[in-house]
């Protein structure tokens, strides 16, 4: 199951705006929170009190807790990876590790008898397959992108696609960051231009980033790297299916109804046979078949990428048929401009591949 996720950082907000925080996210069924460790001051003793308290409150809404670690977190409480008592006391329920212990020690951590999930830094190369076909514990494994607080530094979207195309063969729980766009907004260092992982998301709404994530189809867990996202922008995350691809078109005002019930049906899926220069939907012209479509002019010789095409009454066939253009392709009669998909959105549409099904909604 794909869940939501959001951070919290008490050391910097402090607890009731925390508190309130998970529980505004249980509301809206997130189901996972992320903190770190790394960043935390206080003696051990402080820590263990603090946050046994924090991860009761998660629980009570919901939420299951990951902590962001290293090997000098383990030192400072008392922790190795032969021993995660320390972290049982305090109910987490996943531990990530920013740092290795090295290979043995990166195995035996994954067979503790809490059953305490171990999550790996995805954002850099690591045999988890070796270390699997080793004895480690499948089951209690999982892997995470790291976020990045400073402009210019999030991953590539190239980079990020191969280093998943790697781990996604092995089945393991796959998170990744999104990034807020409330002003003030904090991490757990000093830095404050977001926390997303891919780059290219760092200023785009919130859903548009999850959207494109879940195009993307390798991570099942989305967390929102930054705190505060306003209410807003965690009701529009809880709106976005997380199992199909969504797009959004600003539609022309020309656009008949018939045509707007064409664009929003319920199932779109790119062809078996398709090409480079348009995603051709098929379907609709079956469940429309015998409504006409009158011809209508386009004011243009082109018709470019990210525009959304339907057939006409001219091609009585394939009348009904929806296509999103790719590449720039000319103008005929056949086809009625209906709408486009703007230069953000189409992060998401180059993700579509063929037999790909995907949902078109109206901005």
């Amino acid at each position: 199951m794909k869940r939501l996720g959001i951070s919290v950082y008490p050391e910097h907000a402090g607890k009731k705006a925390c508190y309130d925080y998970m529980a505004l996210a249980g509301k809206y069924g997130f189901k996972r929170v992320f903190t770190c460790l790394l960043s935390v001051t206080e003696t051990k003793e402080e820590i263990v009190e603090n946050f046994s308290e924090f991860c009761k409150v998660a629980h009570e809404n919901g939420l299951i807790v990951s902590v962001d670690t290293n090997p000098r977190v383990f030192e400072k409480l008392g922790a190795t990876p032969f021993d995660l008592s320390i972290f049982h006391q305090m109910g987490v329920d996943i531990i990530r590790l920013d740092g290795h212990f090295g290979e043995f020690e990166d195995i035996e951590i994954t067979k503790n008898p809490y059953n305490i999930m171990i999550e790996y830094n995805a954002s850099c190369t690591m045999a988890l397959d070796l270390m699997i076909k080793n004895g480690a514990n499948r089951s209690n494994m999982c892997i995470c992108s790291n976020f990045y607080p400073q402009r210019f530094t999030g991953m590539g979207l190239e980079r990020f696609k191969e280093l998943n195309t790697l781990y996604q063969p092995l089945g393991l729980k796959n998170a990744v960051f999104v990034s807020s766009q409330q002003k003030d907004t904090h991490g757990p260092w000093k830095v404050y231009e977001g926390l997303p992982t891919l780059e290219c998301h760092r200023d785009l709404p919130i859903d548009l980033q999850l959207r494109h994530l879940v195009a993307l189809g390798f991570n099942e867990d989305f967390f929102i790297g930054n705190a505060f996202a306003s209410e807003e922008e965690l009701a529009a995350m809880a709106k976005v299916n997380l199992n199909k691809i969504t797009l959004k078109i600003d539609v022309d005002p020309e656009t008949t109804e018939l045509e707007k019930e064409i664009i929003t049906c319920d199932y779109h899926a790119s062809r078996d046979d398709s090409n480079e220069l348009v995603v051709r939907s098929s379907t609709p012209r079956m469940k429309y078949k015998g409504q006409a479509i009158k011809p209508r002019k386009y004011d243009g010789t082109h018709f470019n990428k990210g525009d959304v095409i339907i057939v006409n009454d001219n091609l009585e066939h394939y009348r009904g048929e929806l296509m999103i253009v790719t590449e720039t392709i000319p103008v005929v009669e056949n086809y009625n401009y209906v709408g486009h998909i703007n230069k953000d959105e189409q992060l998401v549409l180059d993700c579509i591949k063929p037999r790909h099904s995907f949902k078109l909604e109206i901005r």
